[in-house]
C-alpha cells in the first residue's frame, strides 16, 4: 500500500547512501561544467583542426568583400511639382538675402554715426569717482 519510510535503515546505511549521492552530485556538476566550458572546446577545435578553421575564415572574408557595396536610392518625383516649390523658396531665400545685404549697406552708416557720437561723449567726459 504505502510505501514505508526509510526508518528501518540503519544509520550507517543511511550515511553510505549519502556519501554515493554526493559523489554521484560531484561527477554529474563536473561532467556539466566540462560540457558547458566552450573557450576550451574551441581551443581544442581549433589545435585538432586548424586548416579548417582558417579555411572557414578566408571563405568568410572572400565573401564579405565580394558582396557589392549597399546603395542609397533616391527617388524623383516624377511630375516636377516639388522641384517648381523647391526653386521658389530658393529664389524668395536668395531675394530675402539680397534685400536685408542692400539696406545693411544703406545704414551701416547711419548706424556707425549714431554709435560714434554716443561713444564720444561718453569717451570725451572725465571719469568721476565714485564715493560710497
Amino acid at each position: 500500500m504505502a510505501e514505508e519510510s526509510g526508518q528501518e535503515k540503519s544509520v550507517s546505511d543511511l550515511k553510505q547512501e549519502i556519501a554515493h549521492s554526493r559523489d554521484w552530485l560531484a561527477r554529474e556538476l563536473g561532467g556539466l561544467r566540462y560540457e558547458l566550458d566552450f573557450p576550451l572546446k574551441f581551443r581544442r577545435s581549433f589545435q585538432r583542426q586548424m586548416l579548417v578553421w582558417v579555411a572557414a575564415a578566408l571563405v568568410i572574408g572572400l565573401a564579405f568583400s565580394v558582396m557589392p557595396a549597399r546603395t542609397k536610392v533616391i527617388r524623383v518625383n516624377s511630375k516636377g511639382k516639388g522641384r517648381v516649390k523647391q526653386r521658389e523658396g530658393i529664389l524668395g531665400a536668395g531675394l530675402a538675402i539680397g534685400a536685408l545685404r542692400f539696406a545693411a549697406t544703406l545704414l551701416k552708416p547711419v548706424i556707425v554715426s549714431l554709435i560714434t557720437k554716443k561713444m564720444g561723449g561718453i569717451a570725451g567726459e572725465p571719469r568721476q569717482s565714485r564715493k560710497w
